[in-house]
């Protein structure tokens, strides 16, 4: 009876397996027809649910429509922060049960010290990053930790951005085929983008620090007007 039960359920399974692919194939060449909104529709249908060979279909759409690449890479971008909100909110509300059961509290504790203090970067930095990073790992763990929806989503539309529009520059340059090049030097491309994303966040950080001090300026200034 276990034996036919197992079989049962290892049929079940292989027969839902084979419908989500029909079904992926059937409708992911309706959506890829919507140009940008299609490159939204398809990066929220990666961020959430299906995985699909996003870079591979984000540089047939460069390729096709040079002048336009931004484009792609922007709704492309936001596509996968809005879709990202799935995982993310699973993570934020179950999630820290289902850590806690992977491991002990002080470690919990500490991840969660961590991911908090640089919580932005932490999930900019994996959202530059190409396959085969858990992406999903990291917004489930932004869910878990409680980060901000809004910083989140600004979080992964950045790291998204960026990578895609390196993506788009590699594929103008050298074609479709950047996408082997990217996949075959992910270490490169690791390198690349972390780079970006120090220089990026340093020139944030400058900008916040001279904000700040330009306030408290401008605050003494009145103050002595006064």
């Amino acid at each position: 009876m276990d034996g036919l039960a197992s079989g049962r359920g290892l049929c079940l399974k292989q027969f839902f397996i084979g419908l989500l692919g029909k079904w992926k194939f059937a409708v992911l060449p309706a959506i890829i027809k919507l140009g940008f909104w299609g490159a939204g529709a398809v990066a929220l249908l990666d961020s959430s649910t299906i995985p699909v060979p996003m870079d591979v279909i984000l540089a047939a759409y460069v390729w096709n429509d040079k002048a336009h690449f931004w484009g792609y890479c922007l709704m492309a971008a936001v596509g996968s922060a809005i879709g990202g909100l799935l995982p993310y909110g699973l993570g934020r509300a179950g999630g820290e049960l289902f850590l806690l059961k992977r491991v002990n509290r002080a470690r919990y504790e500490r991840m969660r010290a961590r991911f908090e203090s640089q919580e932005f970067l932490a999930m900019m930095i994996p959202s530059m990053l190409p396959p085969p990073t858990p992406w999903k790992a990291f917004v489930f763990a932004a869910g878990v930790f409680e980060m901000r929806v809004l910083p989140f989503m600004l979080a992964v539309f950045c790291g998204r951005m960026v990578r895609w529009l390196v993506l788009s520059l590699l594929v103008l340059k050298l074609g479709p085929g950047a996408v082997d090049v990217v996949a075959h030097h992910a270490l490169t491309a690791v390198g690349i983008v972390g780079v970006l994303a120090v220089g990026g966040f340093a020139w944030w950080w400058i900008r916040r620090r001279a904000g700040r001090t330009g306030g408290r300026e401008f605050e003494k200034e009145i103050s002595n007007g006064e």
